[in-house]
């Protein structure tokens, strides 16, 4: 008699009685189950490989050959200059500019002999224009045929862009402005030229603008190929856009005890020189080691300042803050700074728990593909 199927027999005698499943050869099944594991590697390596990128703080013990030289931008163009004689310019810098007066000699009366003279005078300061960015550097190199392209079109839309000049980023100034640098002479510009940047409307708005125009600028519509070029104002372009936050922060901290700017007060004052490196830091230039900044409020706070920018690991100031902070304490005192980075954003961990789904979803297909081929 014929074997019948039937639900209940063992699976031994299923596969003789009834259609068979779907089988694979057993010559084949190793090379399908070798395929089925390099793809399930493939994948999974890239995965792990961009947790492991983006989980990874930024080393900060790593040994580094600093050139404290400093890159100074003089009369159109860039010099290095070691620190004394950036010193011997600052110093330079630093003797008051001539002011220019008029007197209105219209009621000015005076007489002779025992009489006193009296004179009513009217005394105005000659203004001069604010400093601009990159006011003696667009006429470098860029790509394309004439030199300048869509690059050196898109640095002179963003520099007229009402909402740029609204925000007035001093960031931009530090990276490169001769007009700036000239208006340093001047207790009165340099302060000047910090009411118009720290008096912005608002703040984020100018930071996301900033941010926003930082991506602009690196794609390949604008100047992303002078920037993969490493071109010197496209870089600085960049750096200054990004690091607006920090630096305005930094450069609008004013001292309560005197009431004046703390960035005026490193720029202008002899004693406290070394306060000017402070504000290189957001732009991933490390603490020259002979610098030793005030230990004062302006410094404290500053760094407080920093540290609290650091817990975004994306940030430069990240990569700099330790060492500037051990160094400051080494001079001022254990504790007068805090040498620890802060914990870094949520928005740094975000990647590792987007990839964990897909990484389950693989685990999971790959177990149930070796099942089948068994």
């Amino acid at each position: 008699m014929l074997p019948v199927c039937s639900f209940w027999r063992q699976r031994s005698l299923r596969r003789w009685c009834c259609p068979p499943y779907p089988a694979v050869s057993r010559y084949l099944k190793p090379w399908i189950q070798m395929a089925v594991i390099i793809l399930v590697i493939s994948c999974w390596i890239p995965l792990t490989d961009a947790i492991s990128l983006e989980d990874t703080p930024r080393s900060i013990g790593t040994t580094l050959l600093i050139d404290t030289r400093i890159p100074v931008f003089v009369n159109g163009q860039w010099q290095i200059m070691s620190e004394e004689e950036l010193l011997d310019r600052e110093l330079v810098r630093r003797v008051p500019a001539t002011q220019t007066y008029e007197i209105n000699v219209s009621t000015a009366t005076a007489t002779t002999g025992s009489a006193t003279a009296t004179t009513a005078a009217t005394t105005t300061v000659a203004t001069s224009p604010l400093p601009s960015p990159f006011d003696g550097a667009l006429a470098a190199n860029f790509s394309g045929d004439d030199g300048g392209g869509s690059c050196l079109n898109f640095i002179d839309d963003f520099l007229a862009d009402p909402q740029f000049k609204t925000c007035y980023p001093l960031s931009l100034l530090l990276k490169g402005s001769d007009s700036f640098f000239q208006a340093m002479r001047s207790l009165v510009e340099i302060t000047q030229v910090l009411e118009k940047s720290c008096n912005v409307p608002d703040k984020q708005t100018c930071t996301n603008y900033l941010n926003d125009l930082a991506d602009q600028l690196t794609s390949d519509d604008n100047c992303g190929e002078d920037y993969k070029k490493q071109n010197a104002l496209v870089v600085q372009a960049y750096m200054g856009m990004k690091a607006y936050e920090e630096i305005y922060g930094a450069t609008c901290l004013t001292n309560p005890e005197t009431a004046t700017y703390c960035f005026v007060s490193a720029v202008t004052n002899l004693t406290t020189s070394s306060n000017v490196y402070l504000y290189n830091l957001p732009f991933n230039s490390s603490l020259p080691e002979t610098a030793l900044p005030a230990c004062d409020y302006c410094t404290s706070e500053t760094m407080k300042i920093y540290q609290s920018a650091a817990a975004d690991r994306k940030k430069w100031i990240a990569n700099t803050y330790v060492q500037a902070a051990q160094q400051i304490d080494s001079e001022c005192g254990s504790n007068f700074v805090s040498t620890v980075l802060p914990d870094p954003l949520p928005d740094n961990a975000a990647p590792s728990i987007a990839q964990a789904p897909s990484l389950l979803i693989l685990s999971l297909l790959f177990i149930t593909i070796l099942r089948w081929i068994r």
